[in-house]
């Protein structure tokens, strides 16, 4: 059931590997919110500046800018203070969640990703 009147939730999706970004688009769409993507770290930064995003899936390892630094330079804007950013990475263990969330994370998504993860770390802004 889709409220027209409410604005679809918007998911920007950085990671640096093609089908990651991929698997997590089709996730994101099937629950019913929108998506762009972002190769890597810079481009996600550039694309946050011009567009409104609800939720950013941030990969940590990433060439050029890792996933941290990203995370870091966003929690420093006021204007990013109540972006919701989700570590999303194949490299971190279930227990490694609460130093993520203490960096400024507010999820962790481990890679490789189903639907019922996505909308585990997503259901807050599926029910809003």
């Amino acid at each position: 059931m889709s409220d027209s009147s409410c604005p679809r939730k918007r998911v920007l999706i950085v990671d640096d590997n093609a089908i990651n970004r991929r698997l997590a688009i089709a996730f994101v769409t099937r629950l019913g919110m929108d998506s762009a993507e972002a190769a890597d770290g810079p481009t996600g930064l550039a694309m946050l500046e011009v567009e409104p995003f609800d939720v950013v899936l941030l990969d940590i390892s990433m060439p050029v800018m890792s996933g941290e630094e990203v995370l870091a330079r966003l929690r420093a804007d006021s204007r990013f203070s109540g972006l919701r950013v989700i570590a999303y990475t194949a490299h971190a263990l279930p227990e490694e969640k609460q130093s993520l969330v203490e960096a400024g994370f507010d999820d962790l998504l481990i890679k490789p990703i189903n639907l019922k993860a996505v909308e585990a770390v997503l259901a807050d802004y599926l029910r809003g």
